[in-house]
């Protein structure tokens, strides 16, 4: 059993083929998967496919490429959205400084917001980081002083300082297929040093197949060449390290553990 921790199933790419995409994941073994969000507007057909497809699990948040167009979002925008059962997570949300889609300070308003909801509702906060480690570090060991609260890295592909600061603050750091391409061996002997106790395992589907995919639409059952990729970093079997990010994963969704109950 293994369970992909970010995907996007609601992307163009996806969501016309989804039930396929889903008996493939089946097949391959996926139990569970967190339908990242990436603006509020997606929100209703994430909904909609939690409601049809109870394995998948909903997160609600604002990309910071979409961070423009919610500009004027609050933290009790965000607690709206939370209301829904199958809301089990805050996010995707963050600071993106590599394409700058949006104003640097009009991302770090949103993400504040955001995070003040991940305070708020003491649900888990997914964090994207590119080329914003020390800005993303500074905004969430801040915020954490202040009240804490609990999330995770998704798809990490930064140095190992930013991985740091928020294992310190007691998050989670999430492996994508970004770990088997040839080009990231610094990537995976930072993820040497992850504690395996807050490891996660995702796809980040559809962007990032792993190897031997890569240049294919990403889907949640590739998920097994990242798993086994992390397994052989760890020095576990596939059985292993499926058992440690299962638990992880289910350690950090609380909401999502009742779900299934």
């Amino acid at each position: 059993m293994l369970i992909d921790s970010h995907c996007h199933l609601s992307s163009e790419e996806i969501y016309p083929n989804l039930p396929q995409v889903l008996e493939r994941a089946k097949a391959a073994g996926i139990e569970y998967m967190l339908n990242a969000g990436g603006k509020f507007d997606e929100l209703s057909v994430q909904l909609q496919i939690s409601q049809q497809y109870p394995q998948v699990f909903t997160a609600t948040g604002v990309h910071p490429h979409n961070a423009q167009e919610y500009a004027s979002v609050n933290c009790e925008d965000v607690l709206k959205n939370t209301k829904y059962d199958q809301v089990v997570a805050i996010g995707e949300c963050g600071l993106d400084y590599f394409y700058d889609f949006s104003p640097k300070d009009v991302q770090i308003k949103t993400f504040k917001e955001m995070i003040k909801a991940a305070q708020e509702s003491q649900l888990p906060l997914i964090v994207h980081s590119r080329e914003a480690e020390e800005d993303t570090a500074q905004l969430l060991t801040k915020a954490y002083k202040e009240k804490p609260f609990y999330g995770v890295l998704h798809c990490y592909s930064s140095k190992w300082e930013l991985a740091q600061a928020v294992l310190d603050i007691g998050f989670y750091v999430s492996a994508s297929g970004m770990i088997t391409f040839n080009n990231a061996q610094e990537l995976r002997e930072n993820f040497k040093k992850v504690p395996l106790e807050r490891l996660l395992i995702e796809t980040d589907s559809p962007y990032l197949a792993p190897k031997p995919l890569r240049g294919k639409v990403n889907e949640p059952s590739f998920i097994i060449h990242t798993a086994d990729c992390l397994g052989q970093i760890k020095g576990l079997d596939l059985k292993q390290i499926s058992a440690i990010t299962v638990k992880n994963f289910f350690d950090l969704f609380k909401k999502a553990q009742k779900l299934i109950k």
